[in-house]
């Protein structure tokens, strides 16, 4: 079974050197030479209720199926076609169990434990795929599995056909957690956490697929107001900064030190970054071959007396992801397969289709730049009736003149950022643009309440949060959310109307 999980693609090659293709009337399947052709290409689902079965789709978008009807008559072989059933959920036809034999596989069908078989001999068995017993031929039911990396504009195609084939395609897509880069894992009913490489791929079209339909965010918005960055590759692997101080490498933990790099603007771009690993040298494209022969070229950390365009990287977006190019139009590229290429990180062009998401990086921010110095300017902000004790005292102890930042904004380190904006009795903030921010340690919105009020020197404030959906007001209660996350609350004074166009006091 492993030799599904961790791809998103295969090709099948038979004991007689064929593969199993689709046959271009859509029905069919056949024995070919051919591996190359996109018709050897199987796209692979796992089955959710059962981890033991997978299904194989054609590049025609059906699925490879033990048909009942025989071969020839007379005999115990059954054709092998491509069909889409109504509901292939339910359809244990398609549903094939892996069976390991040695380094090859057996592939059983879940209806009638038959087995996937290559046909050899002379007309019409050549070349013919039937499923059959094992029984007197051992060799013609085992087959080589060769991962294929699925190219983005067949995928995409075969990711929605996938899709748009099970009954709840409605919900499937409305539930959708849509997100930014690849963390938001898509829920499929063919895909399980054990899929990683599969997980890439399906997000990765998944992000292509709205980049057609909605707005675009520019690469360099990525790193703008970042201070450190995470960058994973198509592997599932991060770029790493080796402890030499000199190589560069990709591993599967992203949370060491040496996978956070320091982003840095070059002054005369916009559109032009440096990295700087944690051991204060910056991501170099260099001119040394990986290999001798090869077109691949050495990704180091270097610190340059004088900083040149060898640590001057574009980053570029395609299809949700970002693509890291030098100013000689290479691309950064994580490079997968065997000893030495493994975990190894060059710079090259990439010519072949199966190797274009080598130069993909899904970009997570670790640390943001802190927030500029803000000049705010705290006015009468609570209506007053002249005419009342209360009000005026409380207007009175609510009257700030215009003051500035003492020069160095909070910290995250002293707790979690609270941004915060005085509202008049109504509920209404007459200049939104400006807010203070304070640093603050704790959960409790009670805790929070009172350390507003030593701020502001007001008794009794109603700590609120603006809704994005409506724009009313909802006081807070019981806990702050979790991870010291940066907030942006309203505070209201204790003699607030709670007008309903703007404002709601009970939550």
């Amino acid at each position: 079974m492993e030799f599904f999980t961790k791809t998103p693609a295969v090709r099948l090659k038979s004991h007689l050197n064929k593969y199993l293709g689709a046959a271009d009337d859509q029905l069919s399947t056949r024995l070919t030479r051919h591996g190359d052709a996109r018709r050897t290409r199987w796209l692979v689902e796992l089955v959710d209720t059962n981890p033991h079965v997978v299904r194989l789709k054609s590049c025609h978008g059906r699925y490879l199926t033990a048909a009942a009807d025989p071969f020839l008559l007379g005999m115990t072989g059954h054709k092998v076609l491509q069909t889409l059933p109504d509901n292939p959920a339910r359809d244990l036809a398609i549903e094939w169990q892996p069976i390991r034999d040695g380094f090859q596989v057996k592939l059983k069908a879940a209806a009638g434990g038959t087995y996937l078989r290559a046909t050899g001999g002379t007309p019409p068995w050549r070349n013919t795929v039937t499923h059959d017993s094992a029984c007197g031929a051992a060799d013609w039911v085992v087959w080589d599995v060769e991962a294929v990396e699925v190219a983005e504009d067949e995928a995409v195609v075969d990711y929605w056909s996938m899709v748009s084939s099970f009954s709840s395609v409605t919900e499937e897509i409305s539930g959708l957690d849509i997100g930014y880069g690849f963390e938001s894992p898509m829920r499929s009913p063919v895909m399980t956490p054990a899929t990683p490489s599969r997980w890439w791929s399906m997000k990765k079209n998944h992000h292509q697929h709205l980049s057609s339909i909605g707005p675009r965010m520019s690469a360099i918005d990525s790193f703008r107001n970042s201070k450190t960055v995470r960058l994973k590759g198509s592997h599932g692997k991060y770029l790493v900064a080796e402890d030499d101080e000199f190589s560069v490498t990709q591993e599967r933990g992203g949370a060491s030190k040496s996978a956070k790099w320091a982003v840095e603007f070059v002054e005369s771009s916009d559109t032009i970054i440096r990295l700087r690993s944690c051991y204060g040298k910056y991501l170099t494209a260099s001119n040394q071959p990986f290999l001798l022969g090869m077109t691949g070229r050495k990704v180091l950390q270097t610190l340059p007396p004088r900083l040149d365009s060898s640590v001057e990287w574009e980053p570029i977006r395609e299809s949700g992801a970002v693509k890291l190019k030098t100013r000689y139009g290479h691309f950064l590229r994580a490079n997968g397969g065997l000893p030495p290429w493994r975990n190894s990180i060059t710079h090259d062009i990439p010519h072949r289709t199966v190797t274009r998401d080598w130069i993909l990086w899904e970009v997570q921010v670790v640390e943001f730049l802190p927030p500029p110095q803000i000049v705010v300017e705290k006015e009468d902000c609570f209506a007053s009736d002249e005419t009342s004790p209360t009000t005026s005292q409380s207007s009175q102890s609510a009257s700030f003149s215009r003051q500035e930042w003492d020069g160095s904004p909070p910290k995250a380190s002293d707790g979690r950022l609270i941004y915060f904006q005085l509202a008049n009795e109504y509920g209404g903030v007459e200049n939104e643009s400006e807010e203070l921010c304070i640093a603050f340690k704790g959960f409790q919105v009670s805790e929070l309440a009172s350390r507003l009020e030593d701020e502001l020197g007001i008794p009794d404030l109603i700590v609120c949060t603006k809704s994005p959906l409506n724009g009313k007001l909802y006081p807070l209660r019981l806990h702050l959310p979790p991870n010291n996350a940066t907030m942006h609350v309203i505070v209201l004074p204790p003699s607030s109307k709670g007008d309903p166009s703007h404002i709601i006091l009970e939550s």
